[in-house]
């Protein structure tokens, strides 16, 4: 049976701690492969992406291409609305019933995985990988007895870089060299996201 870590996320835009994330998972959780998945609308989050669907998800398959454990899909933004994880898990499920499915989150979304919608149901689905990062505690004794048994818990070097911090350099024209994909950068500036401006040569 092979396992599939689940990467989901707005990917606005995907960087280098992506990446990394994915691939500690896929080694530490003995996975098979990694499938990207762009959400359409995230459930959790309290703002609608910049980038369209398309561009997030043209990112992502920049990021990835030429590793081969490494896969897009746009399962969620073609089902559209808030994406919702048991509705991929069931989908993905129902399509390859013979694998095993593991979602891979950080730290914040360990804490989070109580509110996550229909958790329990999910949590039958699938298995969870938590990469735990160091300054980045985890509250686990809020977690039931059954989300703990089905998370396996790995170590995720720090990296203190997000999106949002992206973003913001990218708007500033500050560097964000080295953080994220050569390829996704060009990708961004000559399509002018994030208050770039188009063929800027700045890097």
């Amino acid at each position: 049976m092979k396992k599939i870590g689940i990467m989901g996320g707005t990917f606005d835009p995907i960087h280098i701690g992506h990446l990394i994330a994915a691939e500690t998972a896929r080694e530490q959780g003995g996975l098979d492969e990694v499938w990207f998945i762009p959400t359409a609308d995230p459930p959790l989050k309290n703002r609608a992406p910049l980038a369209a669907a398309a561009q997030r998800l043209e990112m992502v398959q920049l990021a990835i291409a030429g590793h081969g454990e490494f896969r897009a899909l746009d399962l969620e933004i073609r089902r559209g609305g808030i994406s919702y994880s048991i509705d991929t898990i069931l989908e993905l499920r129902s399509q390859y019933p013979r694998y095993a499915f593991y979602y891979i989150i950080g730290s914040d979304r360990m804490n989070d995985l109580p509110r996550w919608h229909r958790i329990q149901e999910l949590s039958a689905q699938a298995g969870f990988i938590g990469l735990a990062r160091p300054g980045e505690p985890m509250e686990l004794e809020e977690l039931s007895a059954e989300l703990r048994h089905s998370l396996l818990l790995a170590e995720m070097p720090q990296i203190g870089i997000s999106s949002t911090k992206l973003r913001a350099k990218l708007a500033n024209r500050l560097s964000v060299r080295y953080l994220l994909p050569d390829s996704v950068l060009a990708y961004i500036r000559r399509l002018g996201l994030y208050g770039t401006v188009p063929h800027d040569r700045e890097g």
